[in-house]
C-alpha cells in the first residue's frame, strides 16, 4: 500500500477524509520549506500532547484551511454555523463577509487608515494578488509558533509569533533579506470537539509592514504611499 502523505504540524490535508476536498491551487499545499524555517528558529519545542502543542497544531491547520481550501464544507477545524472572525476589536465578520474582503492576507491586514497612507490596502487586492504579493516577498514562507497558552478550551487565549525573511520585492520595494516578525494575541472559542466557533486576533500590522518598505524602490518605481504630509513620527511606521 502506498504510504499516505502527511504534514507533521497540520491535519486534514491528505487521506480519505480529503478525497473530495477542492483546493484553491489544484492540490494540497506543501509546507516543507516553511516547516524547515520554523524548526530552525522556533523558540519553544512543545511536547506532543501538551495543550501548547495541540493549540499550535490547531492554529497551523486552521490557517492552512483558510488559505488553501476552496469550499467551506471542506473545512474540518471550524464550526461553519455562526463562525465569526474579528481583528483588533473590529466588528466580527462571517464567512460571506470574509469572502467579500478577499481572503488570505486581506482580512488579516484590515485598517482604518486613510487610503493615501496605506502601505498595503486590502480593499485594492484580490485573494490571488494578495497571495502573490506575500509569497513573492517571503519565498520561504511565513512561519508561526505558539509562545504561550493562557487558557484552555472552550476559550483558548494564546500569544503567537509570526516571522519570515524578505527575500523578494514587496510593492515596488527591493528585498532586504532581513527577518520581518511580529507578535500578537488571539482568542479561539471552540466547541467540545475543538472546532473553532469564534476567532479574535490582536496585533500591530505596522510591525509587519514597516519592515517591508525598508528597501529602496526598484528602478523606475514611485512610492505607493506618501508619508511626506504626516507630522507624527509614530504614524510614519504604518
Amino acid at each position: 500500500m502506498e504510504e499516505v502523505k502527511g504534514d507533521k504540524y497540520r491535519d486534514h490535508m491528505y487521506g480519505e477524509g480529503e478525497a473530495n476536498t477542492v483546493w484553491k491551487h489544484g492540490a494540497p499545499p506543501n509546507y516543507d520549506v516553511v516547516n524547515k524555517l520554523f524548526e530552525e528558529e522556533r523558540t519553544h519545542v512543545w511536547e506532543k500532547g501538551t495543550l501548547e502543542e495541540r493549540v499550535q497544531r490547531m492554529l497551523k491547520t486552521y490557517e492552512m484551511e483558510m488559505v488553501h481550501k476552496a469550499r467551506i464544507q471542506d473545512y474540518k477545524t471550524i464550526d461553519p454555523d455562526g463562525f465569526t472572525f474579528s481583528l483588533n476589536g473590529r466588528a466580527p465578520l462571517n464567512f460571506k463577509q470574509m469572502a467579500e474582503i478577499g481572503g488570505g492576507y486581506n482580512f488579516f491586514l484590515q485598517t482604518s487608515l486613510p487610503d493615501n497612507l496605506k502601505i498595503y490596502d486590502p480593499n485594492k487586492e484580490t485573494e490571488q494578488s494578495s497571495h502573490q504579493i506575500f509569497t513573492t516577498a517571503f519565498p520561504r514562507g511565513f512561519a508561526i509558533e505558539i509562545l504561550h497558552v493562557y487558557s484552555g478550551p472552550p476559550n483558548i487565549v494564546y500569544k503567537f509569533r509570526h516571522w519570515a525573511y524578505m527575500e523578494g520585492p514587496f510593492k515596488r520595494h527591493a528585498p532586504t533579506g532581513k527577518k520581518v516578525e511580529f507578535c500578537g494575541m488571539a482568542h479561539f472559542e471552540v466547541d467540545d470537539t475543538w472546532k473553532v466557533k469564534k476567532v479574535e486576533f490582536f496585533f500591530d500590522r505596522g510591525e509587519l509592514l514597516s519592515g517591508l518598505v525598508e528597501g529602496p524602490l526598484l528602478e523606475g518605481s514611485k512610492p505607493e504611499t506618501d508619508f511626506s504630509s504626516m507630522s507624527c513620527p509614530v504614524m510614519k511606521q504604518f
